[in-house]
């Protein structure tokens, strides 16, 4: 019997990808990679729809540290946005689950590998690169993209084969993770369209959210966010723990929503929702702490860079070596990117208050901006000033 290693959300296409591989004859192995965003009650589900679908085997897979270390710690230190708002929720993600999924499928002699996605998507091509990398000469199969189904007809295969799938999920599909969640599907097709309420996952109603502010602390070491609390009580944490609990307190107040419009892999544009809670907070945090320890060149080409690595990230180019160097010269820029971060958390808004650091280039006891420093005089001053307007008054002025 050919064996199939699935890569296996539990969602409405993966569902219909094991019903399918099982008709047509494979021991269909559901391999589910838990990036983030699953609870109990979440993986006792997947384990059942793996079970209602007849896969031959399921497989959980914890790989929230694997992916912090691999790619969202390199997200984080890049401040990488999408378009200047989306935090990259979703394509750290597949590289790790397509990276678990490969070798899963090793160890059981799978024939196959199988991910769910469509042909209009960006995801298709992560998972393809990925296993293509990673498991050379094994068969990809993708019945979604082949068959070109849509998920009213997937929805009716299903429920003739007793199958039931929740109606929310067919509307919408929704990937979450540990650095938030995308929606896509009604109103993400259309330019303008506004996604109602109901179909958030991470962040709260407008009516439940906590009316008053909230000041929460956050520290970094060398880049890398370790500690979180209240100015009173900062606990160690370790990232994955970290960014959990800030998915939930930044959450409740609705911070990290957002609609991305942008160009997909193959060429089109494409527009998803996303919410990033955590994700928002810790990037406004991380930069504003990058602007106190940086020198200027530094923070001009780690932007320049760091927007090269969240684009081949984003665009699955991950196995390039350019890769490797782009994340070696992240980590030196990180080397004195330690301190602490006061941020204020509201109705939709995440404002930071503040940064300390032991390497701060800021030094009031020397030159307070707007004032007067102690490092020159007012006739240095003057000199600077006369210097430096030299070549612009050499050009002379076209207005």
């Amino acid at each position: 019997m050919r064996i199939a290693a699935l890569a296996f959300s539990g969602g409405l296409d993966t569902t219909y990808c094991a019903v399918f591989l099982r008709e047509q004859g494979y021991a269909v192995h559901a391999v589910a990679v838990d990036t983030g965003g699953f609870d109990d009650d979440e993986r006792r589900l997947i384990a059942q729809r793996a079970e209602a679908a007849g896969a031959a085997a399921f497989h959980l897979i914890d790989a929230r540290g694997e992916l912090f270390d691999r790619t969202l710690k390199y997200l984080l230190f890049a401040n990488a946005l999408r378009g200047d708002v989306y935090p990259l929720c979703v394509s750290a993600e597949r590289l790790v689950q397509a990276k678990c999924v490969a070798e899963y499928g090793r160890r059981v002699g799978a024939t196959t590998l199988v991910h769910g996605s469509t042909g209009a998507g960006n995801d298709q091509v992560r998972f393809d690169l990925a296993f293509r990398v990673l498991a050379p000469g094994v068969e990809i199969v993708t019945p979604i993209r082949a068959q070109a189904l849509s998920r009213e007809a997937e929805m009716k295969y299903l429920a003739d084969r007793g199958v039931d799938i929740p109606p929310k999920t067919g509307v919408y599909s929704i990937n979450r993770g540990l650095w938030g969640a995308t929606i896509g599907g009604g109103e993400t097709h259309k330019s303008d369209g506004v996604l109602p309420e109901s179909a958030y996952v991470l962040t709260a109603l407008a009516a439940d959210r906590p009316g008053e502010p909230e000041d929460v602390v956050i520290e970094f070491e060398q880049g890398v966010p370790t500690a979180f609390g209240n100015a009173g009580a900062v606990e160690r944490l370790s990232p994955v723990t970290l960014i959990e609990r800030l998915n939930t307190r930044a959450g409740r107040r609705g911070i990290g929503r957002g609609m991305h419009v942008g160009d997909t892999i193959l060429g089109i544009k494409g527009r998803v929702a996303f919410e990033a809670p955590a994700a928002t907070v810790l990037i406004a945090a991380h930069r504003e702490l990058e602007k106190l320890v940086l020198s200027k060149p530094q923070q001009f080409w780690k932007r320049t860079l760091g927007d090269v690595y969240g684009a081949n990230v984003h665009e699955a180019r991950f196995f390039d070596p350019i890769m490797r160097d782009l994340e070696a010269f992240l980590e030196s820029s990180q080397r004195k990117v330690t301190g602490r971060v006061t941020v204020r958390l509201e109705d939709r808004i995440a404002t930071v208050l503040g940064a300390t650091s032991p390497h701060s280039l800021m030094n009031s006891d020397k030159a307070k901006y707007g004032e007067g420093s102690k490092l020159w005089t007012g006739e240095e001053a003057a000199a600077f000033c006369k210097i430096y307007g030299v070549a612009d008054g050499m050009q002379g002025n076209d207005e």
